[in-house]
């Protein structure tokens, strides 16, 4: 139960408390700044406590937003203002500050932005909130709030401002309507994702039944599958309903679901007697990588200085012009997208035709993409920041290994151009991949290879990555490392050894992802002692190279396996740790279409 405080005398015929009491709040009266704040005090410690001006007109949702937000310490429109447990001191002082204002709640607001407490005011669009004075502008101001559609504007907004074009004309007109149908019978976001995650793997399921009408079940459970994921967010930003926990699943199930239905297709394949394990964890590795180059260009540039070039003007101008906005969001295969197009070549074709046109397809869309990206970078001239440069180390993953040689060669690395990480990052990643390729199976030249490959990632990371192009160097880690044991696993030519490899990259690919959500909220990478007892990405691809030369192939397949055991183990630990605690960020993703 949350408190709110009426700080003034009632208004005949207001429905204000009653709106309130809907949203949760226990309503009390207060006659002015101090009895607000002796009210205040005896509310309970944990609880929100919110000061609301009797005179308020305004939508019911204009308050939902201002007052039930659980993602803001504080938060106001006119009239009124919240404050979680962990700003309640804060608005103590402030409302000490405010003393007679005519408008407590908005002088209570003014005064919290002067204790240092971030107030967050809600974009209401066409929504009214307001504190009229007079018996003429409450008309006006209650006319306002007839002439809007309050339940149509949460409706609207419980959508995502921008997203792919299948999910904006295909998916949301309707599931946003399955989203308020969940919120009327009080099911929450993390159960509509679980159920998501529960149907795409159901529909794995299916495709590794390897029957078409398992394959056309399946396709038809993944579409269904993305509605729900679709519906999820639509319902917490419909409701509110913003969690830790919701963060953590929305961040990872996902990339879940998709994996698990590559595996499905797989196994179906190989009961028809196809093996496509090879085309299977290719898909997943370029889809990885692909991720990889979005997160770290997004965090080189989250809050560089000058950071402008023609490339992004241009981009800019063709916003204006509609169908261009959507041939770039469509050709870059986002989510929506992606799975329609599996769903489809999954009824209606075999999986190997849905792999080939799978890596196809986002092979042309990473070109795309990341020519776009090194265009800007090098058109651009930003000055990049200590924190960017922190955050595409922690997004590089190092382990003991390159940490070694990173300070070993420290000295050396300053006198080197500034294009030198990326070039160092990729060189090394070739030379490992090369030699695995051409090399014999079991040909110590590959750990000879992986020994070059972690000598180089130390150089590369040995000073800041401030550099124009220096967020190409956790792609080009990620790309080395995932396409090592790629390439060891297809040559080992023994049954399993590609599965396990497929379960081995997945384990470290989620490792890699719950960093990216871990800075996306501002909480910093994943300790430093995990990432050293991972081995770092120099330091698993050393022990894979050396399994593939001690090991026959069979033993290798077991080792493959243990060492996908043991890392998933140990990083979902810590992530289920780190994501269920009070300390955890409540983020969502607003941004771009995965």
């Amino acid at each position: 139960m949350s408190t709110a405080i009426l700080t003034g005398a009632p208004v005949a015929g207001s429905s204000l408390e009653g709106d309130l009491r809907e949203l949760g709040f226990d309503v009390r009266s207060a006659a002015d700044a101090a009895d607000a704040a002796r009210l205040l005090a005896e509310v309970p410690a944990g609880r929100r406590v919110a000061l609301v001006d009797p005179r308020f007109v305004g939508h019911l949702h204009s308050l939902r937003l201002a007052l039930t937000d659980p993602r803001f310490p504080a938060a106001a429109v006119t009239g009124a203002l919240t404050a979680q447990p962990e700003a309640r001191a804060a608005l103590t002082r402030a409302l000490a500050r405010a003393g007679s204002a005519e408008t407590l709640p908005d002088a209570a607001a003014e005064a919290l932005d002067a204790e240092g407490v971030s107030v967050h005011w809600p974009e209401l669009g066409s929504l009214v909130a307001s504190v009229p004075t007079g018996a003429q502008q409450r008309h006006e101001a209650r006319a306002a709030v007839s002439a809007v559609d309050d339940e149509a504007v949460r409706l609207r907004t419980a959508v995502k401002s921008r997203d792919g074009f299948f999910t904006t004309y295909c998916i949301s007109p309707y599931s946003r309507y399955l989203a308020r149908w969940c919120a009327r019978r009080g099911f929450t976001p993390n159960q509509v994702t679980t159920a998501s995650l529960l149907t795409a793997l159901v529909a794995a399921g299916c495709a590794a039944t390897g029957s078409r009408g398992g394959f056309v079940a399946a396709g038809l459970l993944l579409l269904f599958s993305f509605v729900l994921d679709c519906t999820d967010g639509q319902l917490a930003r419909y409701s509110l309903q913003y969690s830790t926990m919701g963060a953590w699943l929305d961040a990872t199930f996902d990339r879940a679901k998709e994996y698990a239905y590559y595996a499905g297709l797989a196994l179906g394949a190989a009961r028809g007697g196809d093996d496509v394990w090879a085309l299977a964890l290719g898909a997943m590795v370029l889809q990885t990588v692909r991720h990889v180059v979005d997160f770290s260009f997004n965090e080189a540039n989250h809050d560089a200085t000058a950071n402008t070039s023609p490339t992004a003007a241009l981009s800019d101008k063709l916003d204006s012009v509609g169908w261009t906005v959507w041939a770039r969001r469509m050709i870059v295969l986002p989510i929506g997208e992606r799975w329609a197009l599996i769903a489809v070549l999954t009824a209606c074709t075999t999986p190997r035709i849905v792999f080939w046109v799978l890596l196809i397809g986002c092979a042309l869309a990473a070109c795309y993409t990341t020519a776009g990206r090194v265009l800007r970078s090098l058109t651009r001239r930003a000055r990049r920041t200590d924190r960017a440069a922190q955050a595409l180390a922690d997004l590089g993953d190092s382990g003991p290994l390159a940490e070694g040689f990173a300070a070993a060669f420290k000295g050396a690395a300053r006198k080197l151009p500034g294009f030198a990480a990326p070039v160092i990052a990729a060189v090394g990643a070739a030379v490992m991949i090369a030699t695995a390729a051409f090399a014999g199976w079991g040909s110590p030249w590959v750990c000879v290879a992986a020994l070059i490959y972690a000598v180089l990632s130390g150089i590369a990371v040995a000073r800041p990555l401030k550099g124009a192009l220096d967020w190409l160097v956790p792609p080009f880690f990620r790309a080395g490392e995932y396409v090592a044991i790629l390439v060891i696993a297809a040559r080992s030519e023994v049954n399993g050894a590609l599965p396990a490899a497929f379960g081995l990259v997945a384990a470290v690919a989620y490792h890699h992802y719950d960093t990216v959500y871990r800075i996306r909220g501002g909480s910093g990478a994943p300790p430093r002692a995990l990432v050293r007892a991972t081995g770092g990405h120099e330091g698993r691809a050393l022990v894979v190279t050396l399994a593939a030369a001690v090991l026959p192939p069979s033993g290798f397949t077991i080792a493959l396996t243990v060492l996908a055991g043991a890392l998933a183990l140990l990083v979902l630990t810590e992530s289920i740790r780190f994501w269920v605690s009070s300390h955890a960020p409540a983020v969502h993703d607003e941004g771009e279409p995965a």
